[in-house]
């Protein structure tokens, strides 16, 4: 089935595991040529300071705006950097070695929110761990830079040594006036609505959309909350049935119940189930990172990343919306 674009036209957004790796001074990009010698965006010293680090012009790398303007980098050395070049999906590594920064631009004609995962690896180019940083309302045409912590990362194994390395394992973004919302200030809609992490059995994918009254009234909720897929070019994925009801993929999955009228007083929430199977036979697997929801007629919509890999199943359950008593 054709479903409606969304609102705000953005460009892929993938980033290949192994697709970005920073290891020496300069930009490093997936799939690029060496030019001759990098041109660096971002200067910044080792240590305390890597996370306030200087800019050309006196900017901070942390919080630098602008247009593109500067020259390509070297490509790593090590040949990691291949694959589909990221940078000119809005994402890339600036810096010198041992103070990564990710440099964000905004090529989009849309305010956007993106969401990186990333790799922090060993000096041989052993991932220790990974890590995730979400960096809101970036304007089109500019540029925001985040520093990359290699020191506050938790408790790793004894014998994994230290990040030196950064690589980028995926980017998502979405239009922030879409972004969900799990904390911070309550949304103009006076409902936060996300989805979790979710849980995978043989081939079987539970993931729950939450929704919660942040505002100053009861909200009413009745039914099954809508949804619009897409894929990594946040084009409009077809040919998927949504169809009511976790068992209509699988019994079991705590997504079967009934609809019902719910009254969500502020601080009350309620949860719906996605389920389906990544089963792959015959034909074109279907992936589709995003799901735009909109929790009853009228609301504002909210585009969530469940990451799905609907294989050839060329289907999608969701349950009815149900209370959540554990939110009061």
């Amino acid at each position: 089935m054709r479903r409606a674009p969304l609102p705000l036209a953005l460009p892929a957004a993938v980033a290949l595991a192994g697709a970005l790796l920073l290891t020496a001074c300069g930009t490093q990009r997936a799939g690029a040529q060496d030019p001759g010698p990098a041109s660096p965006r971002a200067s910044a010293t080792s240590g305390e300071s890597c996370g306030a680090s200087a800019t050309p012009g006196g900017r901070t790398a942390t919080d630098d705006a602008g247009p593109d303007t500067s020259t390509p980098g070297q490509a790593a050395p090590d040949g990691s950097s291949g694959g589909t070049a990221t940078a000119k999906e809005g994402v890339e590594l600036v810096g010198p070695a041992g103070c990564p920064v990710l440099e964000i631009t905004n090529h989009t004609a849309g305010t956007a929110t993106y969401t990186v995962t990333y790799f922090l690896l060993s000096d041989t180019g052993t991932a220790l761990t990974s890590a995730q940083t979400t960096v809101a309302a970036v304007e089109p045409g500019r540029t925001v830079r985040r520093a990359v912590s290699l020191t506050d990362v938790g408790t790793l194994p004894g014998d994994a040594g230290k990040p030196t390395k950064v690589r980028i394992i995926k980017v998502r973004s979405v239009p922030s006036a879409e972004a969900p919302s799990e904390t911070g200030p309550c949304p103009a809609s006076g409902v936060r609505v996300y989805a979790d992490r979710g849980d995978a059995a043989m081939g079987l994918r539970v993931v729950g959309l939450h929704l919660v009254n942040c505002g100053a009234h009861t909200y009413h909720l009745d039914g099954y909350p809508q949804l619009q897929l897409f894929d990594e070019e946040h084009k409009p994925v077809e040919g998927v049935r949504i169809l009511h009801g976790g068992g209509a993929i699988a019994l079991g999955t705590g997504a079967d119940d009934t609809p019902r009228p719910l009254a969500l007083r502020p601080g009350e929430g309620a949860h719906a189930g996605l389920v389906w199977r990544n089963t792959t036979e015959m034909g074109e697997p279907v992936n589709a990172p995003y799901v735009r929801v909109v929790a009853k007629p009228g609301a504002a919509a909210v585009t969530v990343t469940p990451e799905l890999d609907l294989g050839t199943t060329g289907k999608l359950g969701v349950g009815a919306w149900q209370r959540d008593d554990a939110s009061r």
